[in-house]
């Protein structure tokens, strides 16, 4: 049933609807939002918001789906008959939500029983842009089609990097960023998934993305290669390396990339 393309589109509507509503309870309560812990580290936070809006996903998703397994980023995971599983991060970008110093976004994938990414939203609320993708079909935004930029030059790209905010990363990427500013036109820091929707609609030209866990990227990696990205390894979300097909050669072979992948 999974790889109905009715069944699947069937799905993604449920997704969509489900990352509009979660969105609307975040800008809702955005005034008052409280920081609940950290994480893996004092700068990975969670709030309140991030634990309702996971609440609201997933009872969701168990209502459309019983039978489907779920793993969440705030918790919510419990393992499904059907061999299907739902990948949620219901608000990436929580320092920019709490902040107010940038975009976040709602987050839901689909993962069919081999473990292929099948359905993937991204839902920006502060925008209130909607990226969807279905294998096979493309992506969209808001229900119209958008591809990967036609950029051809290297030195002409807009370059995106997103990476976790501990010490060890960060001191990772210090010297990848000297690197890659000589050479591309301009870079942008995104939170993961809307860093990959960037990428799928043509707004970024490459980019990197390092210490991702799944949530962060499962939805956004759907967008991307339905998008015409070029993707260096789709299973490997700890380290996502892509680009538009006209600069993906000269970005793969530059300085930057080559030090992250020599890992």
């Amino acid at each position: 049933m999974t790889s109905d393309p009715l069944w699947l589109q069937g799905a993604c509507d449920v997704a969509v609807t489900l990352a509009r509503e979660a969105g609307a309870l975040q800008l809702r309560e955005r005034p008052g939002v409280t920081v609940r812990a950290t994480k893996a580290h004092r700068n990975d936070l969670v709030s309140d918001v991030d634990l309702a809006s996971e609440t609201l996903i997933v009872d969701g998703l168990r209502a459309a789906f019983p039978d489907d397994g779920v793993l969440g980023e705030e918790g919510a995971s419990t393992a499904g008959a059907s061999g299907r599983r739902w990948v949620v991060d219901p608000l990436d970008g929580t320092r920019n939500y709490l902040s107010g110093a940038g975009p976040w976004s709602v987050c839901i994938a689909l993962q069919d029983a081999s473990d292929e990414l099948v359905v993937g939203v991204v839902h920006d609320p502060a925008l209130g842009e909607t990226f969807s993708a279905v294998t096979g079909g493309g992506c969209l935004l808001d229900g119209r089609p958008v591809g990967a930029s036609s950029c051809a030059r290297l030195d002409e790209a807009l370059a995106g990097l997103s990476f976790d905010q501990s010490v060890a990363t960060k001191e990772r990427m210090a010297p990848v960023v000297a690197a890659l500013l000589p050479v591309v036109g301009d870079i942008r820091r995104i939170p993961a998934a809307l860093h990959l929707a960037y990428l799928a609609s043509g707004r970024l030209d490459c980019g990197t993305l390092v210490g991702a866990k799944l949530w962060d990227v499962a939805a956004g990696l759907v967008l991307a290669r339905e998008a015409g990205v070029v993707l260096r390894d789709p299973s490997a979300p700890e380290l996502v390396v892509a680009a538009a097909p006209g600069v993906w050669d000269e970005y793969r072979a530059s300085a930057a990339v080559r030090q992250l992948t020599a890992h």
